[in-house]
Parts: C-alpha cells; structure tokens; sequence
C-alpha cells in the first residue's frame, strides 16, 4: 500500500503544479488579450475622431479654394476608405492613404493665406494636429500591447497554453511600405 502511495502523490503533486503553472500563463493570455483590445479601441476611437474631423475641415478649405476640387476629392475618397476598413491590415493601409491625402490638401492651404487665417480653419487645423499626436501614441500603445502577447505567444509556456487554448499572434498596426516619402504633389503650376 505504502508503495503505491508515494507514486500516486507523486503523480497528484505534478498535476496540481501543472495545473498552476498552466492556469496561471492562461489567466496571463487573458489579461494580455485585454490590454491588446483596449488599445486598439483607444486607437480606433483616435482615428474615429479624426474622420469626424476631416469633413469640417474640407468644407472650410471648399469655401477657399474650389479649384482645388481633386485634392479635396482624395481626402473624402481616403476618408470613406478608412471608415470601411476592417481589419488592422486595412486600416494601417486606408490611414497611410488618409495622412497622404490631408498632407495634400496642407499643401493646397499653403497656397492660400485666407484659408489659414480663416478661425475656423485654425481650429479645426489645431484640432487634426492634436488627434495626429493621438492616433500616434495609441498606435505605440497598441503595438506594444501586441508585442507583450506575441511575445507570450511564442515563449515557453505560453506557447503550448496558446496552442492548447487558441491564442494566435495579434497583427501589428503598421505603415504601408512608403509611407515613409513625402507624397508628391503637382498642381500643374510648373512652367514649361
């Protein structure tokens, strides 16, 4: 009887660490899978706030400059496209096409000193700059949430409570390839 009893406990203690060791890197997953969700929330309520920003500032600029119809019509065209991502690829590839397209249209308001001495242009201006910052801090925000998960995902033993449980890598929010040029832009003003 005594020799059937240390094995068993034996075996019972190697369970009940097991049970602890993987209970515990599940409840971290959790947790982890929590803070990567709440960050990118942050960040599609920074990117929210700046669609809802873009059309007052087109409209002002259309007051100004009708001319410059094409630009304005890119702005509007990349906003829809960011308002229709879905998912994290999506929206890293409609944002690079939105900050490529208000860069654009910056440049049409350079053109035309009333447009920036217009109040409302400032302040919706000030307003886009100040959500830029944002959507860059909750892009950090996000990325590192997902860093600290990837890298649980892939360690020992997380990766085998992953493999058991289903918790896959998280995709990161990331800049189209380019993104990094300035865009060009032509008015059409060169003389030939």
């Amino acid at each position: 009887m005594k020799k059937l009893l240390i094995p068993l406990l034996l075996v019972i203690g190697l369970i009940v660490v097991a049970i602890a060791v993987f209970g515990s890197s599940y409840n971290n997953f959790v947790q982890l899978e929590e803070d990567v969700n709440q960050s990118y929330a942050q960040l599609e309520s920074q990117l929210q706030r700046r669609l809802d920003l873009i059309p007052n500032l087109v409209e002002t600029v259309k007051g100004f400059a009708d001319q410059e119809q094409e630009v304005i019509d890119s702005v509007t065209e990349a906003r829809s496209s960011m308002a229709n991502a879905g998912s994290v690829e999506e929206q890293a590839e409609a944002d690079a096409e939105l900050s490529g397209a208000l860069s654009r249209l910056l440049v049409v308001v350079e053109n035309y000193p009333e447009i920036r001495s217009s109040e409302n242009f400032q302040q919706l201006s000030d307003e886009l700059a100040g959500t830029e910052n944002r959507i860059a801090v909750a892009r950090q925000d996000y990325n590192g949430s997902v860093t600290e998960f990837n890298r649980e995902v892939r360690s020992f033993p997380g990766n085998m409570v992953a493999g058991i449980f289903g918790f896959d890598e998280k995709e990161y929010f990331e800049a189209d390839t380019g993104a990094e040029d300035a865009p060009d832009v032509d008015f059409g003003t060169d003389e030939e």
